[in-house]
């Protein structure tokens, strides 16, 4: 052991100790021992002074903030390390710019690098050379892996067999399908949130109304013990992921979210779960498994809630909004095809106007139109009752027994 100097040797030897996920240091726990009996391996080497840094269990090492890994390279910096011990080069870093930074900071104040086949000082161009190698090769390691694993989830997913986590209101049937929880409660509570939303057109309404009346919802609970249903009431995100799931339409979908890589503060960051457009989805195999909905009633709910989006420049009509005038959110531009907007002026500021200034804006044109309201808003109201009249007995009738069907719907629910 030449390479070892009482130069080295007066400074302390640190053993870096990781493992990439939360479920690794839970269960890998012979790779943790291992890790951590590398503090005899180099008190045997010569060291008195032994530190542990072992802040980054459950932190990938590839391109993520490693705050034990910072504290190293200060550490070396500083002129305090005189090795630093791993069980292997994947442990320090699984990509070239960390493994390299680690190299060139070692080499310039001349630490050295221990793992369990050797000794390696990087002043030396063979040690260098070799760990060089030994970097490159859990960097090709790691993406072989992570490709090998992402070719066979897809190929399950062709299948329609893989699912990481089962949507409320189905469970696992067999390893591979999945069929509605036989729970009648949490079906019923799923059917009446489609059957609101068919009546109420509105995912904010169906919220709200679910609030008010105090009917809770199902949702899943992880913990020791595996998955549990907790009842509680609704988060307005709950109940657009029930309405946009393709799941309850009995469709089996993988890939409907991609990522994208953005570098922050000199390293990369991996934005997860950015929306893909239909067409561009992984697997899409419709019926699948029975669904509370049909298809055909999923994509026109999915029109729906496009439309009621407020503040988009395009088909969506949006959603109705606050103020005196009839038309809010209904009128569009016939130059530019914006929507038109409404002020409100007057002595009880009631009296409103619509304008586009579109072009305005956004080309630095003229105005493209603008006209006062109440003699709009009342042309087509007057058009409304006159259609509407004929069936207005039918409608009061109608409204009876929508109510009757509401009390029913809640007394079921609390029951």
């Amino acid at each position: 052991m030449s390479k070892i100097g009482t130069d080295h040797l007066a400074r302390q030897a640190v053993v870096y100790v990781r493992q990439s996920t939360a479920d690794q240091v839970a269960h890998n726990l012979e790779s943790k021992r291992r890790q951590y009996a590398l503090v005899e391996r180099a008190r045997q080497l010569g060291w008195a002074d032994v530190e542990v840094i072992d802040d980054d269990l459950g932190r990938s090492g590839s391109g993520v903030a490693r705050p034990g890994f910072e504290r190293l390279l200060a550490g070396i910096c500083e002129g305090r390390v005189g090795s630093v011990v791993s069980i292997e080069a994947s442990r320090l870093a699984r990509n070239g710019r960390d493994w390299h930074t680690l190299l060139e900071f070692c080499g310039l104040v001349g630490t050295l690098i221990v793992d369990e086949d050797g000794v390696y000082d990087p002043r030396h161009p063979n040690d260098r050379l070799l760990l060089g190698m030994k970097g490159t090769m859990s960097e090709m390691e790691l993406s072989i892996l992570r490709q090998r694993s992402h070719e066979a989830l897809r190929q399950k997913a062709r299948r329609g067999e893989l699912f990481m986590t089962v949507a409320i209101g189905y469970v696992r049937s067999g390893r591979d399908q999945i069929e509605q929880d036989p729970d009648r409660r949490i079906q019923d509570a799923i059917d009446l949130v489609f059957a609101k939303f068919d009546e109420m057109r509105s995912v904010r309404q169906v919220h709200l109304w679910l609030r008010q009346e105090q009917i809770s919802l199902p949702a899943a609970v992880y913990g020791p013990d595996g998955r549990s249903i907790r009842w509680k009431l609704p988060v307005y995100n709950t109940v657009l992921h029930i309405l946009q799931n393709p799941i309850y339409a009995g469709a089996y979908v993988f890939g409907r979210t991609g990522s994208r890589t953005v570098i922050e503060d000199g390293r990369k960051r991996v934005i997860q779960g950015l929306r893909k457009p239909r067409e561009d989805w992984d697997v899409l195999i419709l019926d699948h498994h029975d669904g509370y909905i049909s298809w055909d009633t999923y994509e026109r709910n999915q029109r729906l809630i496009a439309d009621n989006a407020t503040g988009k420049f395009g088909p969506a009509r949006g959603a109705v909004r606050r103020g005196e005038a009839l038309l809010a959110g209904l009128l569009r531009c016939g130059h530019c095809g914006r929507k038109l907007h409404v002020a409100y002026s007057g002595k009880g500021g009631n009296t409103g106007r619509y304008h586009c200034r579109g072009s305005q804006i956004n080309h630095g044109g003229a105005r493209c139109i603008s006209f006062g309201g109440m003699r709009v808003d009342r042309a087509v109201s007057t058009e409304i009752i006159t259609r509407l009249q004929p069936l207005g007995i039918e409608a009061a009738l109608q409204a009876d027994a929508a109510r009757g069907e509401v009390h029913a719907e809640k007394r079921h629910q609390m029951s």
